[in-house]
């Protein structure tokens, strides 16, 4: 295991902190971790970049939500390393001042499912991961790692229970229809989904992402109509053309019961 301690980099943002709240970010902001988690039976190897957070603080999931930083990745320096899965634990929603956000407070656990060029040679994490971290304010941060994969580890008690955290497949939850609309908006388009689904218990929240980068996402809505959940999610495109692969977009309910994941549409 090796543990990193990350710090803001980006001072222009920075300077959007008033005096006082800048003088009260904690140090460091958060700290990295590279868990180990042994060999798994397809001769791949599970490890995990584990981020600690100071009390209250939360950092985003995959997609931030209406607010936020999505987290990114460089492998630029590793070594013997061909494919790398990330398994992302179920996210919570905060909503604050109208505006909803996605992701995890105190602690990120996110597997990493590791397949290296060579079985036979060690693996080396190098690389970088950058994210943000907010409480009443969002700051970037930004994290390099180097790490041996250890082969001879066990089972990390850590990384089976956010493996175990994970949304629901479709089919797990009952999922028995998911169809989608399109239509364009100025500047953009929309998309409604209809999911017939069970509840995933309390005020459900769903994710829509398009399978296309370089979109923002101008705003989200949820409700339920009997047996489906209608998503609404709108995009803008800033008048560029955008090509959407149905089988490519991803749905991601969220509940006070459990999540669900759902593939193309």
């Amino acid at each position: 295991m090796t543990t990193f301690r990350l710090f803001a980099f980006a001072a222009l943002a920075l300077t959007a902190v008033q005096p006082a709240q800048a003088g009260g970010l904690p140090d460091p902001l958060a700290e990295l971790e590279v868990l180990d988690g042994g060999l798994t039976s397809r001769g791949t190897y599970m490890a995990a970049l584990r981020l600690t957070l100071p009390e209250g603080w939360k950092t985003y999931w995959r997609t931030p939500g209406e607010t936020g930083i999505p987290p990114g990745f460089s492998w630029r320096g590793s070594r013997n390393l061909g494919a790398v899965a990330f398994t992302w634990p179920a996210p919570e929603v905060f909503s604050s001042d109208g505006f909803h956000s996605i992701g995890y407070r105190d602690e990120l656990v996110l597997p990493v499912e590791i397949t290296p060029e060579d079985p036979g040679k060690p693996v080396r994490l190098k690389g970088r991961m950058t994210f943000g971290v907010y409480k009443d304010v969002c700051v970037p941060a930004d994290a390099a790692f180097n790490h041996t994969v250890d082969t001879e580890a066990g089972r990390n008690p850590a990384i089976a229970a956010a493996m175990a955290s994970r949304p629901f497949s479709a089919k797990e939850a009952g999922v028995q229809s998911a169809s989608c609309r399109m239509q364009p908006i100025a500047d953009g388009f929309r998309i409604e989904a209809h999911i017939t689904m069970p509840s995933a218990g309390g005020r459900e929240y769903a994710v829509i992402e398009p399978g296309t980068p370089g979109l923002y996402l101008a705003g989200s809505g949820t409700k339920r109509q009997g047996n489906t959940l209608v998503a609404t999610v709108e995009f803008l495109t800033d008048g560029a053309a955008v090509a959407l692969d149905r089988s490519q977009m991803r749905i991601t309910v969220l509940g006070s019961d459990h999540a669900v994941d759902i593939s193309g549409c």
